[in-house]
């Protein structure tokens, strides 16, 4: 992790704010706060992580995907299993975005975050692959009357295999930890209702000959780095990063391609290779779909301050081991008063887990592509002067046996 560079997702000019331009005649005044982000507020610098990712490829008879076992001929898709690391930065918000309404319909004022993602394969730790690059903007849409809908939230992304995406939808918050359901990988038959799932032998992890990457699945599996239950349920991983935490409330991000009514627009739009054919009726990769679930949780950590006097150089303490091989966040702890004896603090961070099927259409069938990761802050978050005053926590408890 320590050899990622992690850099700001776009640089903009000094001072660059979105408004509304002047009538050129009279000075107008500018609007002294933009538009409210809402659940985007927590969209803040730059979160790392790791987490799974699953996808079908089609595996073409021109270019047939060499495997250190042959498969028998004839096969069609090749299912690609990845550990993943990746950064997640945001921009500065955009400020006042005018979109102008039509008869009674007033002017909306958007506000927006820029990010960009970046996720590279790590299953094999000594040689990362960048696997992903998306740029894109998420936006906070206030409430209208046409459309009658309430606040949302939109996220439009830009995918270099070739595929742009639209996706709307709705938040809220709840406390405690989010309601982690599973997810299938298991491809169907395309408008199929209810869904004809097709499961192939690629999906059982101890079947070491079939058409998969990695194709033996052994060492993983002892490691449990990849399990029967991740290749069932990719949630798996997500649920287990979170299982010790104590997360002590969590907004909810719902966004589709395809949102469910009253919510409407959104959508893909692919180039020509993926689509085939101009009807789409012959694809090699078309990308009709993209649901999302965000969690952004906030977690409540205990740490310990050792002794320290003001006018030491603040200090950098970690959150106390997380999950088998999951990033922890970092505390920037600069007390103002003298801290004579270690004390424990309790402190606050916000975390990062999503969920993002992708359905590919391919060869009659809709392939789900999943990916999942848990995020957190990148750089130290500064303990407030507040945690000072309070009074010391206690000491977290350890599975370790008491002393006899």
């Amino acid at each position: 992790m320590s050899d990622i560079n992690l850099e700001a997702a776009f640089s903009l000019p000094s001072g660059f704010k979105i408004r509304e331009v002047s009538d050129h005649t009279e000075p107008r005044a500018v609007a002294s706060s933009a538009p409210s982000l809402g659940p985007l507020t927590a969209f803040t610098g730059t979160f790392k992580g790791h987490g799974f990712n699953t996808i079908f490829r089609p595996d073409s008879t021109a270019t047939p995907t060499p495997l250190p076992i042959p498969v028998p001929p004839g096969g069609d898709n090749v299912l690609e299993l990845n550990l993943t690391l990746e950064t997640l930065s945001f921009s500065p918000s955009l400020g006042g975005i005018p979109n102008r309404g039509s008869g009674t319909q007033a002017d909306a004022f958007l506000n927006g975050v820029p990010y960009l993602q970046t996720i590279s394969d790590v299953t094999i730790p000594s040689q990362p692959v960048g696997i992903h690059f998306e740029p894109g903007i998420w936006l906070a849409v206030p409430p209208t009357t046409d459309p009658a809908e309430g606040a949302t939230v939109a996220r439009m992304a830009s995918i270099p295999h070739g595929t742009t995406v639209e996706a709307q939808g709705t938040s809220f918050t709840i406390a405690g930890k989010p309601d982690i359901r599973p997810v299938d990988i298991t491809p169907f038959v395309i408008n199929s209702n209810p869904q004809k799932k097709i499961a192939f032998p690629s999906q059982t992890a101890t079947d070491d000959k079939t058409a998969r990457i990695p194709q033996n699945l052994a060492p993983f599996i002892t490691a449990g780095t990849i399990t029967q239950a991740m290749l069932t349920d990719p949630n798996t991983l997500l649920r287990n990063h979170i299982a010790s935490q104590n997360i002590t409330s969590t907004t909810v991000i719902l966004i589709s391609s395809d949102p469910a009514s009253p919510l409407f627009g959104g959508g893909t739009d692919n180039i020509a290779f993926l689509l085939g054919d101009p009807a789409a009726n012959n694809p090699n990769a078309n990308a009709v779909r993209m649901d999302a679930q965000f969690w952004i949780e906030t977690v409540e950590y205990t740490i310990e301050v050792p002794v320290f006097e003001p006018g030491q150089p603040p200090l950098v303490i970690h959150a106390p081991t997380g999950a088998e091989g999951q990033p922890v966040p970092k505390f920037l702890v600069n007390p103002p008063v003298s801290i004579r004896e270690p004390r424990y603090n309790t402190v606050r961070t916000p975390q990062i887990q999503y969920p993002q099927p992708v359905f590919l259409n391919f060869k009659g069938l809709t392939w789900p592509h999943v990916s999942v990761a848990t995020l957190v802050p990148n750089n130290p978050i500064p303990v407030p002067l507040s945690v000072w005053t309070a009074p010391a926590a206690n000491a977290p408890a350890t599975d370790a046996p008491a002393a006899p």
